[in-house]
C-alpha cells in the first residue's frame, strides 16, 4: 500500500502545537507542542500519570485534543485521525496477541488481517528476521517474556507501519533481551521508522535520539539527550565514605541542594546554583571519611531533580 505525505516537510513525522486535553475537571495535558523527525526514536519519559500515554495518543490521532493542533505522518489529528491509525502499530504493554496459537500462526493471522497478498510468505520473513526460526509451532503462551516481546514486535510491524507505538515495551525482560530488543528498534529506525516509546529505563531513554520528559501534563524539556542534561544546569558532586545513609538525611532539603540520591556506594549532590550548593556542601568537605569530588551530572540525576519539582508545582 503506498500513500502520499501531506506534510510540506516530508522529514517531519509529527508537528503539533498547544495540544491541551482534560477529562471532567482535570487537566492530563497542557498547551504541549511537539516536532519529531522521521526516523527518530523518540522516548517519552515521566512519573505515573504524567499524560504520557493522553499525549501519545493525541499525536497520532487516536484521541481528539480539546485544544491545539498539528499533523502525524502529514495528516490532520483532528480531521484525518482514520488516516493515521492505518499506518500505526501499537505494542502495548501487556501481551495482546493469541496465547494458543503458534508464532507462525499468529503472524500468519495478522497478515491476513490486513489484507496482505502471500500471509504464510511475510510470516515467515518475520521469523527470521527477528530470530524466531526454530520456534514457528510454539504455542504464544508458552514464550518467555523476551520472546514474547520479540513475537509482538513482529505482529507490530508486519504491515510496514511509518510509526511505531511501545508503550513500555520492556517491562519485566532480562537485561539481554532487552538489549535485543533495542538492537531491532534501531535497525527499524534506520530504515525510516518512527517510534515513540515510554520507558522508565534509564539505558533505554539514553539509547533514544529525543527524549521528552512529561509531568502532570505539563512538558519540562525535550531534546538529544546530552541536550537535556546540559539545560539542565545541574552542578554535581560524588560523595563516597562512611554513613552515607546519614548524610542522605542530613543534606536533604538544605538551601542550595536541589536533588541528593544514592548511587551504588555513593551520593550524588546536585544544585541548580553552583554558588548555592558550595555553600551547603562546604560544613561537610572536611568532614573525616568522606571522599567529594566534582562529577558530571546524569540523565538519572536530571530527572530525580524534574521529578521532585514536578510533584512540589503539583502539590
Amino acid at each position: 500500500m503506498s500513500w502520499k505525505l501531506m506534510t510540506a516537510n516530508p522529514e517531519i513525522a509529527i508537528d503539533v502545537h498547544g495540544l491541551t486535553k482534560s477529562f471532567g475537571s482535570r487537566v492530563v495535558v497542557r498547551d504541549l507542542s511537539l516536532r519529531v523527525k522521521k526516523g527518530t526514536i523518540y522516548g517519552f519519559l515521566g512519573p505515573n500519570g504524567s499524560g504520557k500515554t493522553t499525549t501519545i495518543r493525541m499525536l497520532t490521532g487516536l484521541l481528539t485534543p480539546d485544544r491545539g493542533d498539528g499533523t502525524c505522518l502529514g495528516y490532520d489529528i483532528r480531521t484525518q485521525a482514520d488516516q493515521i491509525k492505518l499506518h500505526v502499530g501499537y505494542m502495548t504493554q501487556k501481551f495482546s496477541l493469541y496465547q494458543d496459537l503458534s508464532v507462525r500462526e499468529n503472524l500468519e493471522f495478522v497478515a491476513r488481517l490486513h489484507l496482505m497478498n502471500d500471509p504464510a510468505k511475510a510470516a515467515r520473513d518475520m521469523i527470521a528476521r527477528l530470530g524466531l526460526t526454530g520456534r514457528e509451532e510454539q504455542l504464544a503462551g508458552e514464550l518467555s517474556g523476551g520472546w514474547k516481546q520479540r513475537l509482538a514486535l513482529g505482529a507490530c510491524t508486519l504491515p510496514s507501519p511509518q510509526l511505531l507505538l511501545l508503550d513500555e515495551p520492556t517491562a519485566g525482560v532480562d537485561p539481554k533481551a532487552r538489549r535485543e530488543f533495542w538492537d531491532e528498534i534501531h535497525a527499524l529506525a534506520a530504515e525510516g521508522l518512527t517510534v515513540l516509546v515510554s520507558t522508565h529505563y534509564m539505558d533505554e531513554a539514553e539509547r533514544c535520539h529525543e527524549i521528552a520528559y512529561i509531568a502532570y501534563g505539563v512538558l519540562l524539556t525535550h531534546g538529544s539527550v546530552d541536550a537535556v542534561v546540559r539545560q539542565a544546569g545541574l552542578t554535581t558532586f560524588d560523595v563516597s565514605g562512611a554513613d552515607l545513609n546519614g548524610l542522605l538525611r542530613e543534606l536533604q532539603g538544605k538551601p542550595g541542594i536541589d536533588m541528593v540520591a544514592p548511587f551504588g556506594n555513593s551520593l550524588h549532590v546536585s544544585g541548580r546554583d553552583a554558588s548555592a550548593l558550595e555553600a551547603a556542601i562546604k560544613p561537610y568537605r572536611e568532614r573525616p571519611g568522606l571522599t567529594w569530588k566534582i562529577s558530571e551530572p546524569t540523565l538519572e540525576d536530571v530527572f530525580i531533580d524534574l521529578m521532585s519539582r514536578a510533584k512540589d508545582n503539583f502539590q
